[in-house]
Order: C-alpha cells, then structure tokens, then sequence
C-alpha cells in the first residue's frame, strides 16, 4: 500500500512507470502486429508441416553413380536415418549445445540477440541462434524492413521457430536443417556438399569430414575448404574441440582427427563443368521435352530444376572418364601439330574472309546490330580490349584482348567428338561432344554433320556383297574418269602401280579411293544407298559416284548407328542412353527402351566378311598404328575415314561388345589440316581411340570389352582366303582400256585361274603369277 503512495505522490516515478508500461504495451503490440502477419504472411503450421524445398533434378549413370544435376538450387534431401552420429554431434557441439532441452527458443542466447543485435545493432555478433531459429531463416529468409529488419526478422524467425517445434520432433528438425542450409559455391542441404567437397554420400562422410562440413556453416565462404584450404582446416579443428569439450569423441579421437590431413574430392556438377557435361545437356533437352507431357498429382507440370528427379541414363562412368582423358590428351598434343604445321600463316591470313564471318556469326556482333549500332561502329566496339579469361590446354589465361583477338583466338582450336556405344543396344556408354563445354558449347555428337570420308567405304561394301559380289572379286587400281570430268585417285604412293588388281579385302584395309568408286559402280549407286537407309542412315545421300569417298554428311551419332549392324546380328541399333525418369520418391514417370532395325541389313555371312575386311584395316591396313603404335592386342575392327583437303578426321573402332566412333575437325570447314601426314583419319582420331583400349585394357572391369573375340565360320574363313594383289598380264597393259566399263569386266580368282592357264606366256614358259 505504501508503494502505492509513493508512486501517486511521485510524479517522476509515475512518469517513469507509464514510458516503462508504454514501452511494454508498444512491444506486445509490435510483437502481435509481427505475429498476425502485419509485417508480411507468417507460415501457418499446416504449411511448416506441408514443407516442400526446390530440389536438384540428379542424372544417374548406369551404375547409379552421379553424374550431373540440374537445380537452380543445388539440393539433394536424404532421410535422416543417413546422418551419421558424428555429423549430428558436430552440429549439436557447435551450433546448439543445448538443443534437446529447448523449444526452439533458447533463452540464454536470446538475451544475447536482444542487447548485441538489437540494441547494438551488430549483425556480426550472431543470434539466438539455435538449430531451429536457423533452420526458419534458411527456409524463409530474410526481408529488408529499413532499421527495424534485425528486429523484423528475428521475431518472424521466433514464430516460425515455435510453429515448427510443435509440428516436427526433434529428428526431423535436424533433417530439414541439414537439407536446406547453405554451403560454399552454391550448394544447399549436407548431400549436395558432401557430394560436391568429397565425391561421397553423407552416409559415408567420416568425422573429420563432417567437421569440415559444419564449420562451413559459421561463414560459408570464409571457410571454403577448396579456395582456403587452411583456414578450413583450423575451422574443422575448432569443432572438433567443440565435440570432445561436450563428450562426443574422446581427447585421443580429437588429437588424431586433427592431425589428419584435409583432404577433398571436390566434383563440381555445374551445368558447363564436371563430367560429361556435353551429354548432361542432351539429357536436359530431352527429359525436358518428355516432362512437358507429364503431369503431377497436383495437375501441374513437372519442373526439371525444382522437382527433385531422378534420371537414369546409359552412361558407365568410368569409360566417360577415360574417353574424357584420351581426348584432352591426344587432342592437346594434335593442336601443336597443327599449329606448328601452319605457323604464321594460318587460313584466316591467307583468307580474311574466314575471320571477318566468324565475327559477324558472334553473339557480341550480332546484340550490337541488334541494337542499330552501323557496321563501322560495331566494328569499332569489338576492337576494345578488356581483361578476358581464354582457353588454352594446359590452362585457361586472362589476358587484354579484345573481341575480335577473341574470335580470331578461337578459330586456331581444332574440335572433336566420340561416341561409344553397346552394339545390342546402343545404349551409350560414353560421350565427348567436344574439347571443353565452357568455351566450345557446340556438341559435335548431336548437332554437327560432316563429311565422313572412308568411313562410308564399308556400307559400299557390304551393299556389294549384299548384291552378290565375291569378296575374293578383284578390281584395278587404275584411275578412271567418271561423267562430270571427276577422277578420284588414291592417296597413297605416287609410285603405286597402276596396272595392279586387289580383291576386296585388300582395296579396304588400305582404303583405296579408285576401287571404292568400281565397286560402288559395280554394286549399283541406288544398292548402296538402299543399303546405307537399312544400316539407319536417314541423311541426304546424293545419287553421284563420289559418295563412294564419303562426301555426304552425316552427324556423328548417325555414322555409329550404322555401324552398329556389323557388330549386332547385321541389325541397327540407334543412340539410347536415358532408361527412366523417376520422381523424387523414386515413382516411375517414364521408361524407355532401345531402338532397333525391324530387319537385319546383311546376312550373317556377309556380316562376318565385313568384320573381317575391317579387322585387316586394323592388322594391316590403315589402321595398323593400332597394332605398332599403341601395341593393342585386341581384337578390333576398324575403319579410317579422312575427306577432301583434309577437313575432317573419322575413325571407326569396333570390338564385339563396342562400337566407338571419333572425329575431328576446325568447326569452320574452310579450315583443314595443313597436309595430309597429321590430317587423315589414322593421326587425329584414331589416337583417340587408342588411348582409350589401352586406358580400358588396365582396367579388369572393362574385360568384357577388351577380352571379347570376333567369331567367325569356318565358311566365311574359306571365303576370304583370297590370294594377293595381281598386275595386269603383259596384253593388258599394252593394250587394256581406261575406261568405266572395261573397269566393271571383273574377274574371281577362279576365273582369273582359268584364265591365265591359257595365257600365252603362262603356256610357253610356266611363269609364275606376280604376288
């Protein structure tokens, strides 16, 4: 009662009780206008329990192994029976000690936030940062409320962090904790950053491991691990004290945690970086257009970059990694061949042409036109120069250049592209669809058709067994010339007789140009292009003697498919490589299945020929560098393939359970190889084939490829037991005629036999037949 008194006799004191009174009713009043929403909608606890994240879209390999994702935010939610103890005990040590015995809320830090955060203002000196009132930030964020935000945010965050202890236990705020928060490089949830810093699971993190991973957490960026490995180091160290101080791991467990080395596995699963990123975006393209037919439950469509799918592709993922090593490496010694071979004066010198339309093709020209901008000043704006990162080898550089030094950089690279598929299937196992994805987005797999050179040889060969040539039929050498004034020639020795007959095995294997064209003749030009349509071809191929040399363009994916039949019960086989898409709950969206020929293109007999044929191109043809250079004992199959003024590099590598195709090439076709001896098939693709048997030959998981063998009849074997090349007979020579026709009066061995037991000179001397 006497404190009554003295409050109604004390104006000051009573003054003082209304502002502290005032004060109280303000801040209920400002709490409650928070709470109601008046600051922006608070989550109800129906939607807290109703949380959905976007989550990253994973493309799986053949054997379930990561390979790329597609997100706008990199997350990858895992159950919380896949945390291992020591990464909850690192969190719970480091970031809420005290974390059972709360409601969300810790009183103690609380006190903390009101007089730094709030009544200092120091952002800096943290929160009442418990794993809940965290775990409301990461979900919700935070908005900008002028100088009240801090105050704005943290009872927003204090609501919601009541509202989600009452709707999830314990376990599951550690689960949506560790799957929303943020890691360095724009990684969100523990798997995404467990993947990305250490190639692994969360399940299989280790102690020191999780250590890194939470101590990211106090400054994502400060303590990257990939660009401060240290300061990383001496931030895991810190919780792993945390841990021992609160009796998670023993003194002797934290002494040695912290003596061990850091070490990443760091797998970078951007769009334009990590493995095959050519072929992960073949896969966005193509899931994209299958998802917009589909549906969810909610009847909205699927979004790839925020619906957590799960794509499961053909690739094996470790020929992707051998294929992606044997480019880069032959691919940056090739490049010093030919730039050494031109020097100075490169095509675009000789041909200023070259250049002046690579720039008007560039984006920078064209967003300047497009802006109205005259040529001249156009022009003038792509000779600035500013600091530029450009693509070498052995190391991207930053250097002043401008645009246009750009462009003209770029022209000097050549380009490649491969494709290895499982012949029974297509199903893809491998897939390089150029040097580097950052600077070269162009998939040459896919998108590019090219000349294919020789390469096309082999379907002209089967159409002529097909349609009844002997495989021991000989053919001249000689040059003849075609309607039109056009007389291929062959590229071998100026010193090659012409006067020489070689049977089909041997005119192959050495890829010779002027009986490619006879036997095409011969075989009928509508034959070999209904036999090329058969093989899967689906390209223009126009009705004219030269396509014999393979003058028509085919993309790379296509020419595989056509080889697929030698190799596959003389039946096709397309590219397959996505099986299904899946959701995130692993519900099945949609399967796919291979695509085959509907019937076979050549017998079985004239099939086992042509793998025959091919394998002499490998023992003693063209493609013997196999044998001699990369001492491949394998047995392989092949065909080289180079195209006029040498453009363009083929080389096709079969072996029973594996077809592999590589090219190479300027992406401009007015630039070539400087000559032949580093241009043709043999020299800039086939290494890369080579590299890659001999990469799989040192692997034992790839027996099934390298182990198999060819099978083949003893009929077949009777068959191709052809004798050598033989000249011409003394009459002939005189007196035989270069023309078309007299070139289409073939003989078989037998008939050639025959023949020559009644030659003249045969009958008066018994001389022997030239070999």
């Amino acid at each position: 009662m006497s404190l009554l008194l003295k409050i109604k006799n004390s104006p000051k004191l009573k003054l003082g009780l209304i502002i502290i009174g005032s004060l109280v009713a303000l801040g209920i009043l400002f709490f409650a206008s928070i709470y109601f929403g008046a600051w922006g909608k608070l989550p109800s606890s129906k939607e807290l329990s109703e949380l959905q994240q976007s989550r990253a879209t994973q493309v799986l390999s053949s054997e379930g192994e990561l390979i790329g994702k597609f997100f706008i935010h990199d997350r990858q939610p895992v159950k919380y029976e896949e945390f291992p103890q020591h990464l909850i005990d690192a969190l719970i040590a480091t970031e809420d000690v005290r974390f059972y015995n709360h409601s969300g809320i810790d009183s103690r830090s609380l006190m903390r936030v009101f007089f730094k955060s709030i009544l200092l203002q120091d952002e800096s000196a943290g929160g009442g940062s418990t794993i809940t009132l965290q775990l409301a930030k990461n979900i919700y964020g935070r908005k900008d409320y002028g100088f009240l935000g801090i105050v704005v945010n943290k009872f927003q965050e204090v609501v919601i962090a009541n509202r989600l202890e009452k709707t999830y236990d314990k376990e599951d705020i550690i689960r949506l904790y560790f799957n929303t928060v943020p890691f360095s490089d724009n990684t969100f949830g523990i798997e995404s950053a467990s993947m990305k810093f250490f190639g692994k699971h969360t399940s299989e993190l280790n102690v020191e491991e999780s250590a890194v991973l939470v101590g990211m957490l106090k400054a994502s960026h400060y303590y990257n691990p990939r660009i401060f490995p240290e300061r990383s180091k001496q931030r895991r160290n810190v919780v792993l004290s945390q841990m021992e101080k609160y009796g998670f791991i023993s003194e002797e467990k934290e002494k040695e945690a912290q003596e061990t080395e850091l070490v990443l596995n760091y797998k970078n699963y951007g769009h334009d970086k990590g493995l095959a990123p050519y072929f992960r975006e073949q896969v966005r393209k193509d899931v994209s257009k299958v998802l917009d037919t589909l549906k969810n439950k909610d009847g909205k469509k699927y979004n790839i970059y925020r619906d957590g799918l799960i794509v499961h592709t053909t690739l094996n993922y470790r020929m992707q990694e051998l294929a992606e090593e044997s480019m880069q490496e032959h691919m940056a010694a090739l490049q010093e061949q030919h730039e050494k071979s031109y020097g100075k004066a490169t095509p675009w010198k000789r041909n200023p042409k070259i250049l002046e339309d690579a720039i008007k093709r560039s984006r920078p020209y064209k967003t300047l036109e497009n802006e109205g901008l005259s040529e001249e000043e156009i022009m003038a704006e792509l000779d600035k120069t500013q600091p530029m990162e450009l693509f070498e080898y052995n190391g991207s550089i930053t250097k002043t250049a401008s645009v246009k030094d750009s462009i003209e950089h770029y022209l000097k690279f050549l380009n490649s592209g491969m494709l290895a598929v499982e012949p029974g299937t297509g199903a893809v196992q491998a897939w390089v669809g150029g040097i580097d994805y950052r600077y070269f987005q162009y998939d040459h797999v896919s998108q590019s058709k090219r000349q294919v050179g020789s390469t096309f040889k082999p379907i002209v060969y089967s159409a002529a067994l097909e349609n009844g040539i002997e495989p021991c039929t000989y053919f001249s050498a000689r040059e003849v010339t075609y309607e039109g004034g056009w007389t291929p020639s062959n590229s071998g020795s100026d010193e090659d007789d012409p006067h020489m007959n070689y049977n089909m095995k041997e005119a192959l294997s050495q890829s010779m140009n002027t009986i490619a064209v006879k036997v095409l003749m011969e075989a009928g030009i509508g034959n070999v292009i209904n036999q090329a349509r058969r093989m899967g071809i689906e390209s223009e191929i126009p009705s004219v003697p030269s396509i014999a040399l393979g003058t028509a363009s085919m993309s790379l994916a296509e020419l595989t498919t056509a080889f697929t039949p030698f190799v596959n019960d003389g039946n096709y086989s397309e590219p397959f490589y996505i099986t299904k898409i899946e959701d995130g709950n692993g519900n099945l969206l949609a399967e796919f299945k291979p695509t085959n020929g509907t019937s076979p293109a050549l017998s079985e007999t004239n099939r086992q020929v042509m793998v025959e044929m091919m394998k002499a191109t490998v023992n003693e043809g063209t493609a013997y560098r196999l044998r001699n250079t990369y001492g491949l004992r394998n047995d392989i199959a092949g065909k080289t393939g180079t195209t006029q003024n040498n453009k363009d590099g083929w080389f096709v590598g079969m072996t029973p359970n594996l077809v592999t195709v590589t090219w190479v090439g300027s992406d401009d076709h007015r630039i070539g190889f400087s000559n032949t001896s580093i241009g043709q098939g043999a020299n800039s693709a086939l290494p890369v084939f080579g590299k890659l048997m001999q990469k799989m030959n040192a692997e034992p998981q790839f027996k099934e490829v390298t182990q198999a063998r060819f099978p083949v009849s003893a009929e077949v074997i009777e068959m191709m037991d052809c004798k050598p090349e033989k000249r011409d007979g003394f009459f002939k020579r005189l007196f035989g005629k270069n023309d078309q026709n007299d070139e289409r009066n073939k003989r078989t061995e037998k008939q050639e036999e025959k023949k020559e037991k009644k030659g003249f000179f045969k009958r008066l001397f018994g001389g022997k037949k030239n070999n």
